[in-house]
C-alpha cells in the first residue's frame, strides 16, 4: 500500500515541528492580556482545539491521495 516508508529522520522533524509548534503557542498565550489568558486556562478552550487538531489529522490521515 504505502510506496514509502518512514524513517527516523521523518519522525525527527515531525517532533521538532511539533516542539515548536507548542512552545510557539505557550509563548503567544504568554504575550495576552491577564483577561485573554484566563479565557484560554479557565475555559474548555484547549480541548476545542485538541478535538480540532485531532480531527483535521485523522482526515489527512484518512483521504486518498493522488497517484504519482
Amino acid at each position: 500500500m504505502a510506496d514509502r516508508v518512514l524513517g527516523l529522520r521523518d519522525v525527527v522533524l515531525t517532533a521538532g515541528i511539533c516542539v515548536v509548534v507548542v512552545l510557539g503557542a505557550a509563548v503567544l498565550t504568554g504575550l495576552l492580556p491577564a483577561e485573554a489568558q484566563s479565557i484560554v486556562f479557565r475555559t474548555p478552550l484547549l480541548i476545542g482545539v485538541l478535538i480540532v487538531g485531532t480531527g483535521v489529522a485523522l482526515w489527512r490521515i484518512a483521504r486518498p491521495r493522488p497517484p504519482g
